[in-house]
């Protein structure tokens, strides 16, 4: 998977391997000393520790550098890390692995300000940025934007007449089209608006350009696939770069079929770089092979999971909500499945043995989870079930206060916090911001936070992700002293989020989370101690070493 796996022999000492070799596998094999400044084991019984000692994709010993060198033997190699901070393996506990290796091939629209600068993009989309002959791009946010408002097919551009053109909003849950692809995917303004979707319309009931949530399905069906070649190459880029930013898991929130095959077969060559616990997507009529299939266990590939969408996104005005948006009276947002459709597929899927992961946003819709995975669990009988809020965003205090009582995950993006803080408040009040990214209230009630990014609606940089959690501010520091100071997490606290968090919501705290005796050997070496240095300090911050099962998928000096 990755192009080389750096293997070191020690300290200043390097060479590249091709992946697959003999060699490879001796060196992944063979008992090797990890020395460091610091190495935080998130073990309560041993804490910090200097050396950490490897062999056979475990961890052998922890302790003093003399220690780890007695149960690793005289023939151990030893690396030295010199200043660095070793961390238990850094896991994303929601990320969208296909989505990340599309975004990096495609037109990435991040960060405009205005609609001419998302014009100039497009003029220099790369080759990379076509499937067949549509260009595809992700990343505009209109509250970023000059304007603020959503745009229409007439802003893509003339040069662009001839091409359909399909561009993501940043959260996944709004597509703008051009003419071409309008009339590709035939939406006219006789086309009905979708079940849990809008055709937005010019004042004269034309198609705007813009699809939000299950809308979109209207040009999936037409949009050509990646080729084989493509959807490789793109697993391969994103997959490497989870890597580079000291990812060693990623649990995959709604896998489709065909990168669920292809997982499979790197995982079982040996050739998947990281831990991949996905979640079979359960929105589409996928859901039934799933079903069929059940869940699988591989090496490094983990499916265990299902993921349902039931309401769409704060930006765009698809979150449900109980009440209307306070920018938009008498709007509610859109429910993506019906409380019946939805009550159906989780029967379903815990019957099958899945653990259930909904993405839930608004308060309705997360009030509506709680109430039909709770009555499944009831009827059904099913213990540690461990169901998981994906986002649990918008909540209300009672359902806060149900979430933790009843074992459920609470899995969240600090980096979604500090993206949307600018405007959140315009969509929901002073009242309901209250139980907002309420990352401590749901602490308090006694739920598991799994921390993520979201990627690619964020950027998969772990550390982007730790500095959000403990400052709730911008990079710039902004606002002052964070943005509904009193939730933040500590710097213990975040990295717990990301670990021994992220080992819970998906059944692995035997394995992963700390860095003990007989447990997974997954870990990650960076330039700054995330528990205990200045937050500001991880934004400069480097990861020097990403390793897992006892094999360096990325060493920052070898590149």
């Amino acid at each position: 998977m990755l192009g080389a796996l750096v293997l070191s022999a020690g300290a200043g000492c390097s060479r590249r391997v091709p992946e697959g070799t003999t060699a490879e596998q001796a060196v992944a094999n063979a008992p090797t000393v990890y020395v460091a400044k610091r190495i935080r084991t998130l073990d309560a019984a041993k804490p910090e520790v200097q050396a950490l000692a490897v062999k056979d994709g475990k961890v052998l010993a922890v302790g003093t550098r003399e220690e780890a060198l007695a149960a690793a033997g005289t023939t151990a190699r030893v690396v030295e890390l010199g200043d660095a901070t070793v961390v238990p393996g850094l896991t994303d506990a929601h990320g969208h692995l296909a989505g990340l290796g599309q975004a990096l091939a495609s037109v990435r629209l991040e960060g405009t300000t205005s609609l001419a600068e998302v014009r100039q993009r497009l003029e220099k989309a790369p080759a990379t940025a076509y499937q067949g002959d549509w260009l595809v791009g992700q990343g505009w946010d209109q509250n970023d934007w000059d304007t603020q408002r959503f745009p229409t097919l007439f802003d893509m551009g003339e040069h662009l007449k001839d091409t359909p053109v399909a561009m993501w909003r940043i959260d996944g849950h709004a597509l703008w089209l051009n003419g071409a692809a309008l009339k590709r995917a035939n939406i006219t303004r006789d086309t009905k608006d979708p079940a849990g979707g809008t055709i937005v319309r010019l004042p004269e009931g034309d198609p705007s350009g813009v699809l939000i949530d299950n809308a979109m399905d209207l040009v999936m069906k037409v949009l050509p696939p990646p080729t084989r070649e493509q959807h490789e190459a793109r697993m391969h880029a994103a997959l490497e770069h989870c890597a580079r930013v000291g990812l060693t898991g990623v649990h995959d929130a709604g896998m489709d079929l065909r990168t669920f095959r292809l997982l499979q077969a790197w995982d079982k060559a040996g050739t998947l770089p990281l831990r991949v616990y996905a979640m079979a997507d359960g929105q589409t009529d996928e859901h039934v092979q799933y079903l069929k299939d059940g869940p699988f266990q591989g090496k490094l590939l983990t499916m265990r999971a299902v993921k349902l969408l039931l309401d769409g996104a704060l930006g765009s005005r698809g979150a449900a909500l109980g009440a209307a948006y306070s920018d938009e009276p008498g709007h509610r947002g859109l429910l993506l499945l019906s409380p019946e459709e939805y009550a159906s597929r989780v029967h379903a899927f815990v019957g099958r043995g899945f653990q259930v992961a909904t993405h839930a946003i608004g308060d309705r819709a997360n009030t509506l989870v709680l109430d039909t995975v709770l009555r499944e669990l009831a009827a059904t009988g099913t213990k540690d079930a461990r169901p998981r809020v994906e986002h649990a965003q918008i909540m209300t205090a009672e359902d806060i206060t149900r979430l933790g009582a009843n074992g459920f995950v609470a899995s969240v993006q600090p980096t979604h916090a500090t993206s949307d803080m600018p405007w959140a408040e315009k969509r929901v009040g002073p009242e309901r911001i209250q139980g907002a990214y309420a990352w401590q209230k749901l602490k308090a009630a006694g739920a598991v936070l799994a921390l993520g990014s979201d990627f690619p609606v964020e950027r998969p940089d772990v550390l982007a992700g730790l500095y959000a959690a403990r400052t709730r501010q911008d990079p710039s520091g902004q606002p002052p002293g964070g943005w509904q100071p009193d939730q933040r997490l500590s710097g213990q606290e975040a990295l717990e989020g990301f670990t021994v968090g992220a080992a819970w919501a998906s059944f692995a705290e035997a394995q992963r989370g700390q860095l003990k005796p007989g447990m997974d050997a997954d870990f990650v070496a960076l330039s700054v101690d995330p528990v205990d240095a200045p937050p500001a300090d991880l934004l400069t911050g480097q990861v020097q070493l990403t390793v897992v099962a006892g094999r360096e998928v990325f060493r920052a000096d070898a590149q």
